[in-house]
């Protein structure tokens, strides 16, 4: 077997690569939604209306993230509610970081838009990877 084969045989590899296929799905249901209330908000780039709308799009993919990760990705059989609230605390601190991430995207090009945004998602996702799979779905063998 050769190297390139080892490495895709290995389970962390593939649920990392399952990790960003979700992360894909979620990071389109973000834009989604993160798009089409930049629509109706008024000074959506603004800070305040800005973030309002950024929180709700990225928990909206954090969501349906969970449900994926959950069944594909992790195929976990642990107590469900339990891993909601310890997945969904972890795309908190997310959102933590790309509200930071956004706000320093947005300094330095001058406004909050799809820019910040795109960063901001960016900077979750190596968290999001690293902290679920050694605590919220730690119990997957």
């Amino acid at each position: 077997m050769n190297l390139f084969d080892r490495v895709r045989n290995r389970r962390g590899v593939r649920q990392f690569v399952k990790f960003g296929i979700v992360g894909a799905s979620g990071f389109l249901v973000n834009l989604v939604i993160f798009t089409l209330l930049q629509r109706v908000v008024p000074n959506h780039n603004s800070a305040g209306p800005y973030f309002a709308i950024y929180s709700i799009a990225f928990l909206s993919g954090g969501v349906s993230n969970y449900f994926l990760n959950r069944v594909w990705t992790f195929r976990s059989t642990g107590h469900a509610g339990r891993e909601a609230v310890q997945f969904m605390s972890v795309s908190v601190l997310a959102l933590l970081v790309g509200l930071v991430v956004s706000a320093l995207v947005a300094r330095a090009v001058g406004h909050y838009g799809h820019v910040a945004w795109f960063c901001a998602t960016l900077s979750g996702i190596v968290v999001n990877f690293f902290i679920n799979k050694y605590w919220t779905f730690r119990s997957v063998r």
